[in-house]
């Protein structure tokens, strides 16, 4: 019996996230949390869907937050305002980290064994955040927090596609650790399945495209907007995946930004970057984060932009870090 809630679950990802849920096989109860009214209608809508999964939708009012979470095996988290054009990280940072640490704080105290899956940006920080919170209530587990970078793998494998029209998008491979803003996204194009022969101009040109697919989508939609749709497939792919690998599923393999220590092969790779918090492929288990494996071999170029990469990422958790500190010290 697996219990799921979508926290944000109005919002521009989180509709069509829930959507997916709701069909998903794996789920037999969806929780639906929001702080907008809409959240009603959004219900309404999905609960008209012949699936297994039992729904039910919950307002801040009346417990809502807690009877949500209360059960949760899963916690999805895409709540929080989309990154708009002219709005710095650090905008989105002040606005967002008061929703994910009460969203957190939530989590902590009626499901504290939940998986956890970050989307709600910036992920370099939230899940800090989210971590500090747990740890501040005695429950944190590294294995059963992710931060959702599928996104930037999709994209590696959608874009290094296009280059040649004779692969399948869903059969290339390509790893990308580091973190999930700009230029802390490091794709493996050298270690991409099957191999990929391309110019050192063109594999540049990829990389830049692949860390800011998001800005393609907010000027496509005219600044209306921002990656929702794709966001939520990868959301969901992640989510799902998890459920597979708690299933009993074997060889399941994701990229997610993490908490190295407490993962097994994760101290290995804290002590290469430096930083605890890293998006490494990660092969999911029964308890969740069961491997995280090595970075592999690495061209010199995408060695420069994991030396690049590692000061700023430092600079989030930090971010992240401090923010629940200063809260607490109040």
């Amino acid at each position: 019996m697996v219990k799921a809630a979508v926290l944000g679950a109005a919002g521009g990802i989180g509709q069509p996230l829930s959507l997916l849920c709701k069909m998903s096989s794996y789920i037999d109860e969806l929780a639906l949390y929001d702080v907008v009214p809409a959240l009603t209608g959004v219900a309404a809508d999905l609960s008209h869907i012949a699936t297994k999964a039992k729904l039910s939708s919950h307002l801040p009012a009346d417990d809502g937050l807690k009877c949500a979470l209360t059960g949760c095996n899963m916690v999805v988290i895409p709540a929080g305002v989309p990154r708009k054009p002219g709005m710095t990280r650090d905008d989105l940072f002040k606005i967002n980290a008061g929703i994910v640490e009460t969203l957190a704080t939530g989590i902590a105290q009626f499901c504290p064994k939940a998986f956890i899956l970050v989307i709600s940006n910036p992920v370099n920080s939230t899940v800090p955040i989210v971590a500090e919170i747990m740890k501040k209530h005695g429950v944190f587990d590294p294995k059963r927090l992710f931060g959702v970078t599928t996104l930037d793998v999709i994209r590696a494998s959608t874009f290094t596609s296009q280059l040649d029209e004779r692969t399948n998008p869903t059969q290339v491979i390509i790893p990308v650790i580091g973190g999930h803003s700009g230029s802390t996204i490091i794709p493996l194009l050298s270690q991409a399945k099957p191999a990929v022969k391309l110019s050192q101009e063109v594999i540049e040109k990829l990389t830049l495209r692949i860390q800011f697919g998001g800005d393609e989508v907010v000027e496509a939609k005219g600044g209306s907007g921002s990656a929702t749709l794709s966001m939520a497939y990868a959301g969901f792919k992640f989510a799902e995946n998890l459920l597979k690998a708690v299933h009993g599923e074997t060889g399941i393999i994701e990229p997610s930004y993490v908490h190295l220590s407490g993962i097994p092969g994760g101290e290995e790779i804290s002590r290469v970057v430096g930083i605890d918090y890293f998006s490494v492929p990660i092969e999911l288990g029964p308890n969740g984060a069961h491997k995280a494996l090595p970075l592999g071999n690495m061209s010199d170029y995408e060695k420069s932009l994991l030396e690049k990469a590692c000061p700023e990422l430092k600079g989030n958790v930090t971010k992240g870090v401090e923010f629940v500190g200063l809260k607490s010290s109040k």
